[in-house]
């Protein structure tokens, strides 16, 4: 019996030691408060590259709509144009280049449609990309030639092509074919009021290939090859005689003979030396306000004491 009541007492005082142990592991494990809070759990989640994953329990989201609007056809034809517009009137070219084409297909046989190709070439303008917008404003000309923007649609593909005009020192076939489109719609519109423009387009071309010639009549002058440098400047004054480089290559002439004359054989000097003479003569009726007039002028009478010099001593 004795024995019984010591069990008892043992299993009692047992009870009563674990009893406050549970309440504490209870109150005070935080794992407990973090897993019961969705709003702390989203919140590690957010960091994680599994962020987007829902807890248990949440409802899925629902799916966002595709915008049909946005889709260009026959429905949404509208509103796409007014897209494109507001694009186009807040400079964002590309955006609205984007529309246009897209828009143009749908739009062909309506009053629409020459505007839209019109705005879509001048995106490609605006963006300075001139090889496109020159290729479109040609399109333009081809299938719109009685509209209202036909002659302005051929000047843009011209100013398009004169801007794929390179650096004089380059090769200059793009400079050519420049002014060969210029020549073409001067012909076409010889009345246009954008005469003034092409005539300045043209102006600054020619004297591009000008002064790559010009150029070159200094590298055969400096390097001693004279009679290149004669022919070069001969035919360089037959087509660029309008140019800001004329005077000079004309007296670059006189100084060439001259010093071509005093290091050629005795028999050559009489002969050169009137050249250079002449090409004093022919550059003091032609420049005669030239800065490099004087100059010319000492070159040329020292020529000519060698010629009177040389023609005495003969007789």
């Amino acid at each position: 019996m004795k024995n019984s009541c010591k069990y008892l007492i043992i299993l009692f005082l047992s009870f009563l030691i674990t009893l406050p142990l549970h309440a504490r592991v209870k109150v005070s494990c935080p794992t407990i408060d973090i897993l019961n809070n969705n709003n702390v759990f989203s919140e590690v989640l957010d960091t994680l590259p599994t962020a987007k994953k829902r807890l248990k329990g949440e409802p899925k989201p629902k799916k966002r709509k595709k915008d049909k609007n946005k889709k260009v056809t026959f429905q949404t034809f509208d509103y796409n144009y007014e897209r494109a517009l507001n694009f186009y009137e807040n400079g964002q070219y590309l955006s609205a280049a984007r529309l246009f084409e897209e828009l143009y297909p749908l739009a062909i046989g309506t009053n629409r449609a020459d505007t839209i190709l019109f705005f879509f070439a001048n995106c490609y303008y605006q963006n300075r990309d001139f090889e496109m917008a020159a290729f479109h404003f040609k399109d333009y000309v081809r299938r719109y030639p009685r509209s209202e923007r036909t002659e302005l649609a051929h000047l843009m593909a011209v100013k398009a092509i004169y801007n794929l005009s390179p650096y004089y020192a380059l090769d200059q076939m793009e400079t050519n074919y420049a002014i060969e489109e210029l020549n073409l719609f001067i012909s076409l519109y010889p009345q246009s009021k954008y005469m003034d423009e092409c005539n300045g387009m043209l102006d600054d071309l020619r004297n591009k290939l000008a002064k790559k010639d010009f150029e070159i009549i200094k590298l055969y002058f400096n390097t001693e090859h004279y009679q290149a440098t004669q022919i070069a400047i001969t035919n360089f004054l037959k087509l660029y005689s309008y140019s800001p480089y004329a005077a000079e290559a004309a007296f670059i002439l006189v100084k060439n003979n001259y010093q071509f004359a005093k290091k050629s054989v005795e028999k050559k000097k009489v002969e050169r030396y009137r050249d250079c003479v002449e090409a004093y003569q022919s550059f003091l009726i032609n420049y005669p306000e030239s800065t490099w007039l004087k100059e010319a002028k000492k070159y040329a009478d020292d020529a000519q004491k060698q010629i009177d010099r040389k023609t005495e001593k003969k007789a």
